[in-house]
């Protein structure tokens, strides 16, 4: 018997859940896509490029991005300097090389919440208070335009992101782009001008809870949101996204709803405490003042809720195996 799916949401995790969903031929995928501000740069690692690859299996995605080749780490000392492999793209222009998800209006057996509004009775848990400013800014002539460079300050610290050969953009956490350039010694010589100061928005760690219910369940953006801090927002939400539509295939399949909504739970807690860790460990290195004792101990009370979530013996009664989950003997 056919079974409806409704996704919420347009962003990767949304469309990523909709590709996965449609290849069943027992599931009828709608979305509803409420409107947000898309992000003006995403950095996509080569790992993260390869997920998108095997989900919508079109290897030539990112043929037209722009490519980073090596990333400048300036934090709490000198620079180094490390190969990367990975490219810059605005967010709509990556929404625009995926399907689009199919509107449609009636009821649904199964919602995927990958934006808000979220089910009535949830809401989020956040781990510190801070905002993220990003600035478009011209590049200088002769600036390595195929290097990102992370560098922390006093209070807060940058992340450069060239986008083409001669502009890029900044990402400041902390302050404004005038305030902590004012404090850079490795960014602020590659920088000619700001040309415009773009969007702001709230770059701490935080968590839906309840993450899942009686047939919903929550992905992406709509789950959890990560400190840009370690990159790789990209990444996080298509392997949510397949274990999200794993997960929705499986109790069509009539596996037990229960377990799998718990399977869920844990993994994405589990998931989230492993970004908390790395966060800890970028604040405790990257300097002494109060902003950033401020900022690994918001870290540490994050790791320490999931840990009190998750309880002292986590196992799994499922695994992936390929996007498929099947039971743990």
């Amino acid at each position: 018997m056919k079974g409806a799916v409704r996704i919420v949401g347009d962003g990767i995790a949304a469309r990523c859940c909709a590709h996965l969903l449609k290849a069943e031929p027992e599931l009828c995928v709608c979305g509803n896509a409420p409107s947000r501000p898309r992000l003006p740069v995403v950095m996509i690692s080569r790992a993260t490029q390869q997920l998108f690859a095997d989900v919508f299996h079109r290897t030539e995605l990112f043929s037209a991005t722009h490519p980073i080749h090596r990333r400048h780490v300036a934090w709490g000392g000198e620079r180094r300097v490390l190969p990367h492999e990975a490219v810059v793209a605005d967010e709509s222009t990556l929404l625009d090389l995926l399907p689009p998800i199919a509107s449609a209006e009636g009821p649904a057996d199964w919602t995927i919440h990958a934006a808000k509004p979220l089910p009535s009775g949830v809401s989020d848990t956040s781990f510190g208070d801070r905002t993220a400013h990003a600035a478009a800014v011209e590049l200088r002539p002769g600036s390595d335009c195929h290097a990102c460079t992370i560098e922390s300050v006093d209070a807060g610290w940058l992340f450069l992101m060239p986008q083409t050969r001669s502009s890029a953009w900044l990402l400041t956490v902390g302050g404004d782009a005038e305030s902590l350039l004012g404090k850079s010694r490795f960014i602020v010589p590659d920088i000619a001008r700001i040309t415009s100061a773009g969007a702001q928005f709230a770059s701490h760690p935080r968590i839906a809870w309840p993450l899942c219910g009686a047939r919903w369940l929550a992905c992406g953006s709509g789950a959890l949101a990560f400190d840009p801090i370690c990159g790789d927002g990209s990444g996080n939400a298509i392997r949510e996204a397949i274990l999200a539509a794993a997960v929705v295939r499986a109790a069509h399949d009539n596996k037990d709803e229960g377990q799998l909504r718990q399977h869920y739970r844990t993994r994405l807690l589990a998931g989230f405490e492993r970004h908390l860790q790395v966060c800890a460990e970028f604040y405790r290195l990257g300097g002494q003042t109060d902003w950033w004792r401020a900022q690994l101990s918001a870290a540490d009370a994050g790791i320490a809720w999931c840990r009190n979530q998750l309880g002292a013996d986590v196992r799994y009664a499922y695994r992936l195996n390929g996007f498929d989950l099947e039971r743990v003997s």
